[in-house]
């Protein structure tokens, strides 16, 4: 009755078990994993936000299918912004470049329904996706969902993490028709650098392949370094998925985009197809899209209270792993996560649960995130700090004991 696509191993794995049992149990679980952020303690100006939901624009029903051209504007506006805000737009971005016009923005309720409206642009069934690895789980779903084949690329960690081009090389096949990059990635932190970038594109050049750029964590870099969007990329086909649900940490208000950028003729025959896609689902509601300029706006009081949030709880975990010798957290330049590398006495899973059964902390296991070997643990940065501060100091004491 169900197609394959839809195929998933549905059943609780142990780990969720053995949390489903600590909290039947009546355990108090310090969660080292929050992504909520919407649920961390964070101060929004409500009155703002509610009170841009109720623009009597929103009564007229008027159908564009890249989204209304208020709000296209008002993302191109923000990246107006990054640009003249950026201490130093990368090298490898010409001048040229910088611009990013409304006309090649298309609005999506989600970066998953962004992803899923370029997979179906770029791929047949049984086309493949250049992904790196460790990132994001959910990437594999969206595959599946769109009959499209996933083949990792290694992210290589050496002093910060690379990406590895010789492996990109031997994954091209004549069925691969797209790169996946996250900027900076999920978990590990680690934005692509500008050398990176100029050997992206050349790489998509010779290969006649797209490149699809997840930058939701763009702005929340914790060094002096500013980063690049990939949307002022010309030099190859690209497609820049961003959305209010980081950069405003409003997961719940559903408004994301994709910013289509690159030679003149690719992009122009991407958007005509772009268009078709968004006009046969028309997902965005005319309320939100009237609130987009409002809700980005409050990018500024939320994206300064998160900042010093992760930057407090780093900051805490160094100074917790000083006093032992067993861990050590991998270098992080971005994003709301830390990777913890522990000792392999069990696998991932093991230690994960035995966390929640001994300590009632719960952290994730490296392996949701697609690590290639045991021995890491990942950690969100955004837990409330008191919660943070008593969370490691037991996971330090535990794997210490």
């Amino acid at each position: 009755m169900f197609s394959e696509r839809t195929n998933w191993k549905l059943a609780q794995n142990r780990f969720t078990q053995a949390l489903e049992r600590a909290r039947a149990g009546g355990a108090k679980i310090l969660d080292l994993t929050a992504s909520n952020p919407t649920r961390v303690g964070l101060e929004y100006d409500s009155r703002m936000i509610l009170g841009a939901l109720a623009s009597p624009r929103a009564m007229d029903y008027d159908a564009q299918a890249k989204g209304l051209l208020f709000a296209r504007e008002a993302v191109a506006d923000y990246y107006h912004e990054l640009a003249r805000g950026g201490s130093d737009v990368a090298s490898n971005v010409s001048t040229r470049g910088l611009d990013v016009h409304a006309e090649r923005i298309v609005l999506t309720t989600s970066t998953s329904e962004g992803y899923s409206f370029v997979f179906r642009l770029l791929c047949n069934a049984g086309d493949e996706l250049l992904v790196p690895k460790p990132s994001y789980p959910l990437f594999e779903f969206l595959a599946d969902l769109q009959d499209v084949k996933l083949v990792s690329y290694p992210l290589i960690y050496d002093h910060g993490w690379q990406m590895d081009f010789p492996s990109l090389e031997r994954s091209v096949t004549a069925r691969t028709r797209g790169v996946v990059v996250v900027h900076p990635n999920n978990p590990t932190g680690s934005y692509v650098s500008a050398g990176e970038v100029a050997l992206l594109n050349a790489f998509c050049r010779a290969h006649g392949l797209a490149l699809i750029a997840d930058e939701v964590f763009l702005d929340y870099r914790l060094g002096n370094t500013a980063h690049a969007s990939f949307a002022w990329n010309r030099d190859a086909l690209t497609f820049t998925l961003s959305g209010l649900s980081k950069i405003s940490a409003l997961p719940q208000m559903k408004v994301a985009w994709v910013v289509t950028t690159g030679p003149q003729a690719e992009v122009a025959g991407a958007m005509g197809r772009l268009e078709v896609i968004a006009d046969t689902y028309l997902s965005m509601n005319a309320p939100i899209q009237w609130a987009v300029p409002t809700l980005l706006e409050q990018r500024t009081n939320i994206q300064r209270q998160l900042l010093e949030r992760v930057k407090a709880n780093l900051a805490e975990l160094d100074r917790q792993l000083a006093a032992q010798k067993a861990c050590q957290s991998l270098r992080v330049e971005g994003g709301w996560y830390a990777v913890l590398r522990v000792p392999v006495t069990r696998s991932d899973e093991e230690l994960a649960i035995e966390l929640v059964q001994e300590k009632s902390v719960l952290v994730h296991p490296g392996h949701f995130y697609d690590f290639p070997s045991d021995g890491y643990l990942v950690l969100s940065l955004i837990t409330p700090e008191a919660e943070f501060i008593e969370g490691i100091s037991r996971t330090l004491t535990f794997l210490d004991a």
